[in-house]
């Protein structure tokens, strides 16, 4: 199971996580607002440095729909994943697919509200546009998307998994006391894995490995 945590912004954090067995770092770039927001050197300074511990692989984490923008950082940072975590169109997916470089995977988030998909209409497009992953998050009630900490409900995560047809992480308010509520999820044949941020957290606000080892040590345990 794939364990990622997301919004790291310092080395110290990056290289906790690794040793914390994580898989995937998010670095979040052209989140408007966003508590983690990188620029452009910061992105590349930690790409660097999650490649460098052999084990943490870089995912660059964006609400842009601004392939351009997106190829070149990419590029620039090396990262060999790009999250689309914003509402971008299946056009975007298809630019990046079509003009990104090899091997870049392309994980295009979806956002529940309760059990409805924002996306619902949208998600075969994503797949023949060539998204590679889905990510299912929460959309909370207050339009807020991304690092929200509120949790998706078994249920309404599995009938959206049997729609679609890619592999796909769950996120959304997950931490280690909820590790056994998605048992329907956790044995879909294309789940694989999760994403956390808020229950990684230290008091300071920043990304603690004790806490990261203790939920993917909890969830690749239950």
């Amino acid at each position: 199971m794939l364990v990622k945590f997301c919004g790291a912004t310092t080395a110290g954090e990056v290289t906790g996580l690794a040793a914390a067995g994580a898989d995937l770092v998010g670095l979040w770039y052209r989140v408007p607002g966003g508590r983690s927001e990188l620029t452009a050197a910061r992105l590349t300074a930690l790409s660097e440095t999650a490649r460098g511990t052999g084990r943490l692989a870089p995912v660059l984490v964006t609400f842009s729909s601004d392939p351009g923008e997106l190829l070149r950082a990419v590029r620039t940072a090396r990262v060999p994943y790009v999250q689309l975590h914003g509402f971008q169109t299946p056009g975007t997916v298809r630019a990046l697919r079509r003009h990104g470089p090899a091997g870049l995977t392309i994980i295009k988030a979806l956002h529940l509200r309760g059990a409805a998909c924002l996306e619902d209409r949208l998600t075969d497009a994503y797949e023949r546009a060539g998204a590679d992953w889905f990510l299912l998050d929460t959309a909370a009630a207050d339009g807020r998307i991304g690092s929200t900490g509120e949790p998706l409900r078994d249920a309404a995560v599995r009938r959206l998994a049997e729609r679609i047809r890619l592999p796909f992480l769950l996120a959304g308010g997950l931490h280690g006391g909820n590790s056994g509520d998605f048992t329907r999820t956790r044995a879909h044949p294309r789940f694989l894995g999760i994403d956390v941020d808020s229950a990684a957290r230290g008091e300071d606000g920043l990304l603690c490995a004790g806490r990261a080892a203790a939920v993917a040590d909890t969830w690749r345990s239950t």
